[in-house]
């Protein structure tokens, strides 16, 4: 059980690391970014320190992630169980403007519209290829 925690927090801080490095930020820079100090951001990475979720949501801030995919990494929070509602997500973002919002959604409802489109048309051609 302890072995699992301690794994569940190595690995919660080897995804902050792989984040910060995909943002290629330096570890002091991320540390500014998300407040909190240089060593502790850096004992949060290698596994030491067992961040509050104010603080863990602090740092997904800093890395444009939702503070939900730290959370789960953490423990705090389950696995969703697969469906996601991602109008709601978006809705639900503080990081970002009601009219940002607003684009999102359509962009993202658009998306679905193509997708359905192009599953019908499919679907046609396959039924139209078997008769």
């Amino acid at each position: 059980m302890k072995e699992d925690l301690d794994r569940r927090w190595s690995d919660l801080g080897e995804f902050i690391r792989e984040q910060r490095n995909i943002g290629q930020l330096s570890l002091r820079k991320l540390s500014e970014m998300a407040g909190v100090s240089n060593p502790y951001l850096s004992q949060i990475e290698r596994g030491l320190r067992r961040p509050s979720a104010e603080i863990l949501q602090q740092i997904a801030r800093a890395l444009e992630i939702s503070s939900e995919t730290l959370y789960v990494r953490a423990g705090i929070l389950d696995e969703p169980d697969g469906h996601v509602n991602v109008v709601a997500e978006i809705r639900r973002d503080p990081c970002i403007t009601e009219e940002q919002k607003k684009a999102l959604v359509r962009i993202y409802e658009s998306f679905l519209r193509e997708s359905e489109a192009a599953a019908r048309d499919l679907l046609s051609a396959t039924s139209a290829a078997e008769a």
